[in-house]
């Protein structure tokens, strides 16, 4: 005590007197000697000296060391430039019955693949690494799609994603395989959460392709000679509701011309698209939906009859005076030159009249000429075929969102407040402009009866409806890729 007095007033004595730097040194019985800046360190919460610590028993150090690799878990998700060392050791994944092809694998796709299947972003992180790090370790590094499929299954299965997640990446992946287009629609009227919610479902998705209304809207008004004007149509004059849905209409129909483009690149490639926008009409695509399943009607219909006992006997009479015919022609012409012999041999195997009561004779005239006559018809029956394989049936999932009337117009006087003070050509009466837009909302949601998807949004449960929304698009997709496998049978049986 007498120790600790003296130290305390000889500090006091150096703050008064203004002294630094002064070093205090004092002794504890069988400790040895302890400075100021030790005594400094243990009061701000530093580790105490070594002779001061306790000794840890081997449980309590695995304890530590799982408490360390919890927390190194729990940190964020490092940055998309991030790297690990397994990045720089290529796996490569052989296809086919043969392995003709590889691919060199990627974490990153491999993690985008995860979360289409709604497994979180930072789980599909961790299984990707430690998929990558068991073919490394085990060197791994030529394997088949089938073992590395193996590998990643039992992966999942330990993290706690069972059957319904690995059926989910089955169905994905076969939906890549055999480029079925998909075209998500989603449709509403301003500040309804579509632009949101199209980004949010791209993502889950891995749908790379989103497309917006307004822009395509902005670029035929300007850059062509479209009917369309500046000022939008919610914002115009109407005798009726009836005549602002019909001028509504019009511009969708104008809108869906300026997308036929990338509709077409995407049913032909079959890449998945979203659009998103006012300026959706479901009607437009619901009919043009019908139109096709009339058309494919009208060729199944025009094949049967092709197949028909008439028509084979009406085929069989005509093509047995086409071989009289040619029989006439080769007697007739029986002292023209070797090239007009050649050219007469290509032109019956490429019209298909080749006669079959003389082959011999036909042999005798021109072997050389009915050998290049079967590789022409070769040749035209593999195109035939090509152009007649019909391109898998696109599936078309129109959605409307929808938000209650009381949260839409607090946001619709928010954001048409600040329209009016960028855009002169707005109307101050606000209250028209929102009737108007609800006029639109419930032209959009009277599809509802017809089957339309309408989804009621809210801030309170976004989350759930972006969940929702996930689950309905993966429902739809493995409702397509079953009628597609349903109508493949039919097609290589007809």
């Amino acid at each position: 005590m007498v120790v600790v007095e003296s130290i305390n007033q000889s500090i006091d004595q150096s703050i008064v007197q203004g002294k630094k730097g002064i070093k205090i040194v004092f002794f504890l019985e069988g400790r040895g000697a302890i400075d100021q800046t030790t005594m400094v360190r243990a009061a701000s919460g530093a580790d105490p000296p070594p002779f001061l610590q306790t000794r840890m028993t081997h449980k309590e150090k695995e304890k530590e060391k799982e408490k360390e690799e919890e927390q190194e878990e729990e940190k964020p998700s490092p940055s998309r430039n991030a790297s690990s060392k397994y990045d720089f050791v290529k796996v490569k994944v052989w296809l086919g019955e043969n392995a003709d092809h590889y691919y060199v694998l990627s974490r990153f796709l491999l993690c985008r693949m995860l979360t289409v299947t709604k497994i979180p972003n930072h789980v599909a992180i961790k299984i990707a690494l430690e998929l990558k790090k068991l073919l490394v370790d085990n060197s791994l590094l030529d394997v088949s799609q089938s073992d590395l499929e193996a590998n990643l299954f039992k992966l999942m299965e330990k993290r706690g994603y069972g059957e319904d997640y690995i059926n989910r990446y089955k169905m994905m992946t076969r939906f890549h395989h055999q480029r079925v287009p998909l075209v998500v629609l989603v449709c509403g009227t301003a500040c309804t959460g579509k632009s949101t919610i199209a980004t949010q479902l791209a993502g889950r998705l891995n749908l790379p392709n989103v497309l917006q209304t307004d822009m395509v809207y902005e670029l035929l008004r300007t850059s062509t000679d479209a009917p369309l004007t500046s000022v939008p149509v919610w914002a115009r004059d109407f005798d009726s509701p009836e005549e602002l849905i019909t001028e509504f209409c019009r511009e969708c129909r104008v809108v869906r011309k300026g997308l036929a483009g990338d509709l077409k690149k995407a049913m032909k490639d079959g890449k998945p698209i979203i659009i998103e926008g006012i300026h959706l009409d479901p009607s437009i695509y619901l009919m043009d939906e019908e139109k096709r399943d009339d058309n494919s009607k009208m060729e199944k219909k025009v094949a049967e009859s092709e197949n028909s006992p008439a028509t084979v006997k009406s085929k069989t009479e005509k093509q047995q005076e086409n071989e009289l015919h040619e029989k006439r022609m080769d007697d007739s012409q029986e002292c023209m030159s070797e090239e007009g012999r050649i050219s007469e041999g290509l032109y019956c195997a490429k019209s298909h009249v080749i006669s079959s009561s003389d082959p011999a004779c036909s042999k005798e005239k021109n072997p050389r000429a009915e050998g290049e006559g079967h590789k022409d018809f070769d040749l035209q029956k593999n195109n035939a075929t090509k152009k007649d394989k019909p391109a898998a049936e696109p599936i078309i999932v129109p959605i409307v969102l929808r938000m209650s009337d009381f949260d839409h117009k607090a946001l619709l006087e928010e954001w048409i407040a600040t329209r009016a003070s960028r855009d002169n050509c707005l109307p101050q009466d606000h209250r028209k402009l929102i009737n108007n837009l609800k006029l639109i909302q419930d032209y959009l949601c009277s599809f509802e009866s017809q089957g339309l998807t309408v989804v009621d949004i809210s801030a309170n449960s976004f989350p759930q409806t972006l969940d929702w929304l996930h689950s309905y698009l993966l429902q739809c997709i493995e409702r397509g890729l079953l009628a597609a496998c349903s109508e493949s049978p039919k097609q290589g049986g007809s």
